[in-house]
C-alpha cells in the first residue's frame, strides 16, 4: 500500500482546505488554515500560501519540523456525518517552485509534509460504523 489508499486520495483530491498545527522551538502550537495539495507521486501533502515564507507557521517549521495537517468536512450535519484525513510527519521546507506548484501570486516557498503516520475516519466506511476510521505508520523505504 501506498501512503494514503485510494479511497483517501479520492477525497483529497476533492478538498482545498486543511488546517496545519506546528509548534515552535519552546513548544508553543499554532494551528492555521492553508491551502494544500497532494503530491504529483501522491505520496506527500504539499502547502504553500501567499507570504508563506514570512509566516508564523513556516518560522515555526524551520524551527520544529513535525507538523501535523488536518483536512475534514461534514458530509451531513443530521445526521452528524463527519470525515477527514490527519497527517502526522515531518515538513521539508523548500525556498522555491512554490509560484510554479500553486499559481500566480502565491509566494515562492513552500513545505512538503512527508507523512509519517495517517489516520482517516469516515472515508472508507460511513461514520461510526465499523472499520470507519484507519490509522497506520509509514514506513518509507
Amino acid at each position: 500500500m501506498g501512503t494514503f489508499t485510494e479511497k483517501e486520495l479520492a477525497y483529497l483530491r476533492d478538498q482545498r482546505l486543511a488546517r496545519i498545527a506546528t509548534a515552535d522551538s519552546r513548544g508553543r502550537p499554532h494551528v492555521v488554515p492553508v491551502g494544500f495539495r497532494i503530491s504529483e507521486d501522491e505520496t506527500d501533502i504539499e502547502v504553500g500560501g501567499h507570504g508563506f515564507a514570512d509566516s508564523m507557521k513556516y518560522r515555526d517549521m524551520r524551527a520544529n519540523p513535525q507538523v501535523a495537517i488536518v483536512i475534514d468536512d461534514l458530509v451531513s450535519v443530521n445526521p452528524w456525518t463527519p470525515r477527514g484525513v490527519e497527517v502526522r510527519g515531518k515538513a521539508e521546507l523548500q525556498d522555491s517552485g512554490g509560484t510554479d506548484r500553486f499559481g500566480p501570486g502565491w509566494d515562492a516557498s513552500w513545505v512538503r509534509i512527508v507523512p509519517e503516520r495517517v489516520i482517516s475516519w469516515g472515508i472508507e466506511a460511513p461514520a461510526f460504523s465499523e472499520g470507519n476510521r484507519k490509522s497506520r505508520s509509514i514506513a518509507r523505504t
